[in-house]
């Protein structure tokens, strides 16, 4: 294995972190380090991109690991390579925030499949020396996290403090409870499900489908033709962002109001505010994103399905769990909805496990976690306080 600054994103052209002060960093796992998938097949060599923040103790205790979301990547307190913007969860991490890396030693990872340095349909195929594209192994939710465990391995961290995340982020934090409670003390699975809706799923076959039925995606092959499926990663990133927001968000930040006009154009022009913004967030989107990484990562989150792995029975999954976990929903989530927050709750509670449960009442939606939400920001902080004081981790002032 070999861990080096990673100057330049593998997958993703245009990526160059060389004017970064933090630069990313990339482990090489070579083929005596496969990543056995869930789908039967090894993964090697393969390669995995991480952030750290603040600072390991001298007893490897205060480790912190951040699962990002579908679209999200390691940048996750940190200006972004591409996009020049700050971290996507800087309100929650960093000196001072809930999550302080004055006090923690946070780690980030890049998931497999993903297009951010980590090895994803993007990178190079050992075997042939080009682009994946669909040659790629299907990934699961907890193909992400075995890699992220050997990731800890490497970094010589046996024990996390906390695993938090949201989302797609939130589905891995409940593998690792799963999977590994005896490397986990708390959890914080924020906005999730333990499996995916036939609703979510049906969403993200949309998706699928608009960048598959645009012509320039070629079979996956566009990276070989050197053509990109633009216009249909768009249309897939302005459909998901939908379902991110709330009838009320929506009504709250554009209403019925045309854009840059008093009148109706009489055409499909972008009259209406929100319909410049959808197109905004699907143009900026391709920018950063590869099109084969969404339909990996969109179907890894439909192939979650926690208790399918414990006979049916989700409290299983967590039986004689040692991990302290706070389940957190949002009353405007329609695409993770709280009575799927109460089911994890049920499930601990019927496992015996330390578990506490908050849903805070917001109109933002399922983007609630990454806005600013201060009773957020307050339950973070507070449980991870706890946590700490129970680990015998120095708690603030």
């Amino acid at each position: 294995m070999v861990e080096a600054h990673l100057n330049v994103a593998q997958d993703a052209p245009g990526t160059s972190e060389a004017d970064n002060p933090r630069e990313s960093l990339v482990v090489h796992f070579g083929p005596d380090k496969p990543l056995k998938l869930d789908a039967g097949v090894e993964l090697s060599p393969f390669q995995i991109a991480y952030k750290t923040y603040g600072t390991l103790n001298s007893a490897r205790s205060n480790a912190v690991l951040i699962c990002h979301a579908l679209t999200g990547d390691h940048h996750v307190a940190s200006v972004h390579p591409v996009t020049k913007k700050n971290g996507w969860w800087e309100t929650m991490v960093g000196p001072g925030r809930p999550i302080d890396t004055e006090r923690y030693f946070v780690i980030c990872a890049n998931v497999v499949g993903a297009c951010m340095g980590t090895t994803g349909p993007a990178s190079t195929n050992p075997k042939t020396g080009k682009p994946w594209g669909l040659e790629f192994p299907v990934i699961t939710i907890r193909d992400m996290v075995r890699a992220q465990a050997m990731l800890l391995d490497h970094l010589g961290i046996g024990t996390l403090f906390a695993v938090a995340g949201g989302s797609m982020g939130g589905m891995q934090v409940l593998q690792w409870a799963a999977s590994y409670p005896e490397r986990v003390f708390a959890a914080l699975p924020v906005a999730c499900a333990t499996r995916h809706s036939a609703q979510n799923i049906a969403f993200h076959e949309v998706g699928r489908q608009a960048i598959m039925a645009d012509p320039e995606w070629r079979g996956g092959r566009y990276l070989i033709e050197n053509t990109n499926p633009r216009r249909g990663l768009a249309v897939a990133r302005m459909g998901a962002h939908i379902t991110y927001l709330s009838d009320a968000a929506l009504h709250r930040k554009f209403g019925r109001k045309f854009q840059d006009r008093e009148n109706p154009t009489f055409s499909f022009d972008a009259d209406f505010e929100v319909e410049s913004y959808l197109r905004h967030q699907g143009i900026s989107f391709v920018e950063r994103f590869d099109a084969n990484s969404y339909l990996y990562l969109t179907r890894a989150m439909d192939y979650f399905d926690l208790a399918a792995d414990y006979d049916g029975i989700l409290a299983n999954a967590f039986k004689n769990s040692p991990t302290r976990i706070c389940v957190v929903s949002f009353t405007s989530d329609w695409l993770f909805p709280t009575s799927e927050s109460r089911a994890i709750v049920h499930a601990l509670n019927a496992s015996g496990a330390r578990v506490s449960f908050a849903e805070i009442v917001t109109d933002k939606g399922h983007d609630a976690f990454l806005l600013d939400e201060p009773e957020l920001f307050a339950i973070v902080r507070g449980f991870l306080d706890g946590a700490a004081h129970a680990r015998g981790l120095k708690v603030a002032p």
